[in-house]
């Protein structure tokens, strides 16, 4: 018989260490902590145990980490192979019941849940009769509660009654699929400049033809099988792209290129593991990759070692069609590459200065990546300021502005719409005749869910929230970087990238038309997104006065590096690099009113200008 969850109770949240994705954990801790109780997330050692558990010192640290920090209830998590889940997952629960570590055999643990693909969660429910509490990503904030054993009584309002936003949006993305109109749209034929497909095309130059000739937005989309065999994984990805150069929906092709090809290019890969995604270790992998993929632009990962070397081979061999940098990201604290924080940033800065003597564009891949680690809404906005202020201080000419929606999936959207205004509008205010904004929205990476019928939904309701952004202007976005409906499933080949912009496009379509019909709110007045909005920007705008005024050279390697360890930016949930970076780990953050703050002891919001103040002793 289930037990509900007592006051007291701790949760612990692992995964083993290969699985990388860490944004699920992230979520529900702030979930469970929003009801009332505490949760633990394991460390970098902690994963590591789990990765090899059946070794007795890894399993006896696994054990002592539960019981010095008195968890009773264990999640783990697990969103790779379906079947290497299901092993892992038994691995864990068999060798702690051998080990007499549930409550009815004398130890801590009342129950141990699993979070991971549908597939691998249908495994588990049959191998253990649907004792073990399985998350496949489709549940709603309340849903999750309930599963977690969470009562009513503990769980906030704000959690099982929504927006009246959210449900419009639903509402008319549910019109759009059970139409099945989209199926029937054609390609948008709408370039015909000179310069098109050839190695001369410029995103700017592409931008500027289609909003002259008033068509949808441009679209991207992230392409990459996976196979563990090199010579097939290229040649499997090369044929992708030639269905979607020849059916030609798609207007950017974004590279899924592997960990090893960003950490290890040009190098004697040997037995190292690929770790997923494209492999491509040469300048004629390049070269082949941008034959094939003619007339579409190509942008893909900046490296995470060697990285201006790396542009410069983009730009000779794809014409890569903008740069993306991550600026505190992809180094040695999320495991992604071999730099330190502060050589990292180094390296940017280097490698921003190259970009902005070609001309291309520059992307700053960075507030997702601090709303991954627990960061809140105004560190999201923040941190995509400085990125763009930076830039522009390095001479970059175009910016294009990704904005990731639905991060994390339970941020109510009249939330996620005030935090993509108020980035916009802060970065807008930088433009001059030197320095332009190309806004490109996308969904969030957990949004979708694994039933595909209802993740069309949710693509057709967050493509109308990107309309809504800058809903009086019938030019924006100008890039929608589409993420693939089926991706909480499978990876996505071209017939599900293709099938997503048809999607992506009807949407757009029609949310214009019923807005213009009086169908439907167009939210350009709608009071509490201004007032999110507003509150945001005021917000931002205090700090990085105060940043400008107590940091020298903030808008460099040095003062972005003093920033984030100064924790002007909190990350809690930050996996490794936790000692140096002890003040951006040390404050809570949660769920309140919709939105994501730093939260006190009692579980009220700081004011985050207050809170910034402080920490320069202001």
């Amino acid at each position: 018989m289930k037990k509900l969850v007592q006051q007291g109770e701790v949760f612990g949240l692992v995964r083993p260490h290969i699985d990388a994705h860490t944004l699920g954990i992230s979520s529900v801790s702030k979930l469970i902590k929003e009801c009332g109780f505490n949760v633990i997330i394991g460390d970098a050692k902690v994963i590591s145990a789990v990765e090899n558990v059946k070794s007795a010192n890894n399993l006896s640290l696994l054990i002592w980490w539960i019981n010095n920090n008195n968890i009773t209830r264990l999640g783990f998590s697990y969103r790779l192979n379906p079947y290497e889940g299901q092993i892992f997952f038994g691995k864990i629960y068999n060798l702690l019941k051998q080990n007499n570590q549930f409550q009815d055999q004398g130890g801590k643990l009342i129950q141990i849940y699993f979070a991971g693909l549908p597939k691998t969660c249908e495994l588990i429910k049959k191998e253990y009769n649907n004792e073990i509490p399985v998350f496949d990503g489709s549940e709603t904030l309340f849903e999750t509660a309930i599963k977690l054993d969470i009562p009513k009584s503990k769980i906030p309002k704000f959690m099982f009654e929504g927006s009246k936003y959210d449900d419009v949006r639903m509402s008319f993305a549910k019109e759009i699929i059970n139409s099945g109109h989209y199926h029937y749209l054609p390609p948008t034929k709408r370039f015909n400049y000179l310069n098109y497909g050839t190695r001369k095309d410029t995103i700017s130059e592409r931008i500027a033809w289609n909003q002259r000739e008033g068509f949808p937005p441009l679209m991207r989309a992230h392409v990459g099988p996976y196979n563990p065999n090199y010579s097939e994984a290229k040649k499997e990805f090369n044929a992708w792209l030639r269905i979607l150069a020849e059916t030609k929906y798609l207007d950017i092709v974004s590279i899924g290129s592997s960990q090893l090809s960003q950490s290890d290019f040009g190098l004697d890969w040997g037995g190292k593991t690929n770790g997923g995604g494209v492999p491509i270790n040469s300048e004629q992998d390049l070269l082949d990759i941008y034959d094939v993929s003619r007339p579409m632009l190509i942008r893909t990962y900046a490296g995470t070692r060697n990285i201006p070397y790396l542009a410069r081979i983009y730009e000779r061999t794809i014409n890569i069609a903008w740069h993306a940098l991550s600026f505190w990201w992809f180094n040695q604290i999320d495991g992604r590459g071999p730099y330190s924080v502060k050589k990292n940033l180094e390296e940017h800065i280097k490698t921003l200065e190259y970009i902005a003597s070609t001309g291309k564009p520059f992307e700053p891949n960075v507030p997702h990546h601090f709303s991954f680690r627990g960061a809140d809404d105004y560190t999201y906005v923040l941190s995509g300021y400085l990125a763009a202020k930076t830039a522009k201080k390095m001479g970059i000419q175009y910016l294009v502005l990704q904005i990731m929606l639905n991060t994390p999936k339970y941020t109510l959207g009249i939330q996620d719409l005030a935090k993509a205004r108020a980035l916009l509008k802060l970065v807008r205010e930088l433009e001059d005749e030197s320095f332009k904004v190309f806004l490109q929205p996308r969904a969030g990476l957990e949004y979708f869910s694994p039933d595909l019928e209802k993740a069309k939904i949710q693509l057709a309701a967050v493509t109308a929230m990107m309309d809504d952004i800058e809903p009086n202007n019938p030019l924006s976005p100008d890039i929608i970087h589409v993420v693939s409906y089926c991706e909480a499933v499978q990876l996505a080949t071209p017939q599900y990238i293709n099938e997503s912009i048809q999607i992506t496009t009807n949407a757009i379509f029609e949310y214009r038309k019923q807005k213009k019909d009086g169908l439907l709110d167009n939210v350009l007045n709608n009071e509490e997104v201004i007032i999110r909005t507003n509150d945001l920007i005021n917000e931002i705008k205090t700090i990085i006065q105060i940043i400008e005024k107590n940091i020298p050279d903030p808008y460099s390697a040095d003062g972005l590096f003093t920033i984030f360890k100064k924790g002007v930016m909190p990350v809690p949930y930050l996996w490794e690099g936790r000692e140096e970076f002890a003040d951006a780990v040390k404050w809570e953050t949660g769920l309140f009113n919709g939105g994501i703050k730093v939260l006190d002891k009692n579980g009220k919001p700081i004011s985050p200008s207050s809170r910034i103040s402080k920490i320069f002793g202001l």
